[in-house]
C-alpha cells in the first residue's frame, strides 16, 4: 500500500526554495535522473483533455473519460495539494537484443522496451516512497499521496511543467539528455515548494514521429488518436483488435516504440542503470513467436510474475501473439502453432487465430505464384 497522510491545514513556516532544492538532490541520490517541481495550475492542459475526450480519442479507455477534470485538477483528486514533485527515471535496456534486428525478424515477437525488465510501477513506487520518508524524515508530518501511472494524473504535462522537458509531436516527454525513454512518476503533497522552471521546446520541424507510425496514431502534431495506437491496441484494449489494423501491428505484440526510435533527442539517450530495468526477463528481446504462443496460461503467469505484462492477462497475450503470427512470413511451424489453439476456450482467441490462419494461408498462395 501506498502511503497517504491526511494533508495538514497548518501554515509552513520552512524555506520552500531551500527546501525544494534538497529534494531535488535527495530524488537524484535514489536514483532518479531528474527531480523537478510544479505547481498545480493544468487549465491549458484540461482544455486540451477535454477536446480530446470529445473526439473519442481514447477509445474504450472509460476511466480516462470517467475522472474527466480530475485529471487536471490536482487538488481535487488530493485534497490540499499545492505542489507536484515530478521525477524520471530512465529505463533503456542497453543489453537487450537490437531493435530493429527484432522489428525486421517477423518470427519475432517485438516487445517495447520499457517491458522487459521488472515492473516499473513497483520499482519507482518504492523510490517515490523513500523520497517521500526523506522529507517527512527532515520537516516532519505533511501530506502527501504517491503516483506511478496510477490514478487519474497528467503526468506528462505536470512533468513539463516541472522542467523536466517538454511535450514532443508524439505526446511523450522528451529530453536533450535522455530522448523519452524514462519513466515518469509524482508525489502530490501540501508543501509550499518553490516551482522549478519549465524548459523549451526543441522539436523544430521535424516530424519523423509522425511519419512512421504504423497506424497513423499520430494524426497530427502533439494529437494522438489511442484508437490506432499499437500500445492501445496490444494493452489498453480489451475486445478485438480491428481488422484493418492488425495487418499493419506487424510483429509488435506489447506496445510500439517507433515514434521513439527515429527520434533524433533518442540517439544518444543512455542505458539505465537501474538493474531492474537494465535485465531483460525470459529473453523476451529475442524470444520466437511460436515459442510464446506455446505458453500454457500457468506458464505465462509464473513467467510474468514482476512484469508489466502480466497485467493485461493471457487472453489479450495470446491475442496479441496470433496477430504477430499471421503477420509473419509462411512457415509451417506457425501454421502448427495456430492450429493448436484454432479451438481455444477464448472467443476472442479463437478469432484472431482463425484471421492468422487465414493470412498465412494468403502468405502462402501469393509466395507459389
Amino acid at each position: 500500500m501506498q502511503e497517504v497522510i491526511t494533508p495538514s491545514r497548518r501554515g509552513d513556516p520552512r524555506d520552500g526554495s531551500a527546501l525544494s532544492a534538497a529534494i531535488v538532490e535527495w530524488g537524484r541520490e535514489l536514483g532518479f535522473q531528474e527531480v523537478g517541481i510544479a505547481d498545480t495550475d493544468l487549465a491549458a492542459d484540461e482544455i486540451r483533455l477535454m477536446n480530446w475526450l470529445r473526439a473519442n480519442r481514447h477509445g474504450e479507455m472509460d476511466y480516462m473519460a470517467r475522472h474527466g477534470k480530475r485529471r487536471a485538477r490536482p487538488a481535487d483528486l488530493v485534497p490540499g495539494t499545492l505542489r507536484v514533485i515530478s521525477v524520471r527515471m530512465n529505463y533503456w535496456p542497453g543489453r537487450a537484443t537490437d531493435t530493429q534486428r527484432i522489428l525486421s525478424d517477423s518470427r519475432k515477437a517485438y516487445i517495447a522496451r520499457y517491458a522487459l525488465g521488472r515492473d516499473y510501477h513497483k520499482a519507482m513506487r518504492a523510490k517515490l516512497e523513500k523520497l517521500a520518508r526523506r522529507i517527512r524524515d527532515q520537516v516532519g508530518e505533511f501530506g502527501f499521496r504517491v503516483f506511478t501511472d496510477s490514478a487519474p494524473v497528467l503526468e506528462v504535462a505536470l512533468a513539463a511543467k516541472a522542467g523536466l522537458g517538454w511535450r514532443g509531436k508524439h505526446t511523450l516527454l522528451l529530453t536533450r539528455e535522455a530522448g523519452s525513454y524514462f519513466f515518469l512518476g509524482e508525489i502530490y503533497t501540501d508543501l509550499p515548494l518553490s516551482v522549478t522552471t519549465a524548459t523549451t521546446a526543441h522539436c523544430g520541424t521535424c516530424t519523423k514521429c509522425i511519419d512512421v507510425c504504423p497506424t497513423g496514431a499520430i494524426v497530427a502534431p502533439y494529437e494522438l488518436d489511442a484508437r490506432r495506437c499499437i500500445s492501445y491496441l496490444t494493452i489498453e484494449l480489451k475486445s478485438s483488435i480491428p481488422e484493418p489494423l492488425r495487418a499493419l501491428i506487424g510483429n509488435r505484440v506489447y506496445g510500439c516504440d517507433d515514434c521513439q526510435l527515429v527520434c533524433p533527442w533518442n540517439r544518444e539517450a543512455p542505458a539505465t542503470s537501474e538493474e531492474d530495468f537494465a535485465r531483460v526477463r525470459n529473453g523476451l528481446d529475442d524470444a520466437d513467436l511460436v515459442t510464446l504462443f506455446g505458453w500454457t496460461e500457468a506458464e505465462f503467469n509464473a513467467k510474468m510474475e514482476g512484469s508489466a505484462i502480466r497485467r493485461i492477462g493471457y487472453e489479450r497475450w495470446s491475442r496479441n501473439l496470433a496477430v504477430g503470427l499471421g503477420n509473419a512470413q509462411p512457415d509451417p511451424a506457425i501454421v502448427e502453432a495456430l492450429r493448436a489453439r484454432a479451438d481455444d476456450p477464448s472467443p476472442l482467441v479463437r478469432e484472431h487465430v482463425a484471421w492468422a490462419l487465414a493470412r498465412q494461408a494468403s502468405h502462402a498462395g501469393g509466395a507459389g505464384r
